[in-house]
């Protein structure tokens, strides 16, 4: 899996799959963009300690992956914020049982008391990981949930002694995936060269 992910391959569930090119709403092709970050070097923002501020009156845990009903029902209700390649189902990404494989996947899981209110997937290899996707409960996006859960997910991969987080495909041009761009220590992938640079 480290080798794949340097390569730029990723998978949902065990589809494998890499492209360099995407077709957004407007019809205009986007240049895919891999991404990963180099654990060692990646520091938070102010903007993102205030994430990790806002939400300390929650609670989260990081558990093996597995699907349920209510992890569904948020998906259904998560997905209705997107009108473009919008997916059926939870499992299009993680397959119907994600502990299964390819590789060891684990999930973040954060709590208001005892609701469940967000969810991030993600693969672990030997030196690095890979975010799958994240959920949350649409009434929550003030909480900045997606970046909460990442970040989750980037302090418990340098505590588990990893190199690298890949947190997905961006786009070279402005999209709604700008906010991968906005980790330190992020590097991007030159599909011509095969080579990692710094993000500038």
């Amino acid at each position: 899996m480290d080798r794949l992910w340097a390569a730029g391959w990723r998978h949902f569930g065990r589809y494998f799959f890499r492209y360099s090119s995407q077709t957004d709403e407007q019809g205009t092709t986007q240049t895919i963009t891999p991404l990963r970050i180099d654990l060692a070097s990646c520091s938070f923002t102010k903007s993102q300690r205030r994430v990790l501020t806002k939400n300390t009156d929650l609670r989260h845990d990081i558990v093996p992956a597995a699907l349920d009903d209510e992890l569904r029902a948020m998906f259904q209700r998560h997905k209705q914020r997107f009108t473009h390649n919008v997916p059926e189902e939870l499992e299009t990404f993680l397959g119907p049982d994600p502990a299964t494989g390819p590789c060891e996947c684990r999930m973040v899981r954060v709590f208001e008391g005892d609701r469940l209110i967000a969810a991030s997937f993600f693969d672990m290899g030997l030196t690095a990981a890979s975010s799958v996707y994240g959920i949350f409960e649409p009434t929550e996006s003030k909480r900045s949930l997606g970046i909460f859960t990442q970040l989750l997910e980037i302090q418990h991969c340098r505590e588990a002694g990893l190199r690298w987080l890949y947190p997905g495909y961006a786009t070279h041009e402005p999209s709604a995936y700008d906010y991968k761009k906005q980790f330190r220590g992020t590097e991007w992938l030159d599909w011509s060269t095969g080579e990692w640079s710094p993000m500038t």
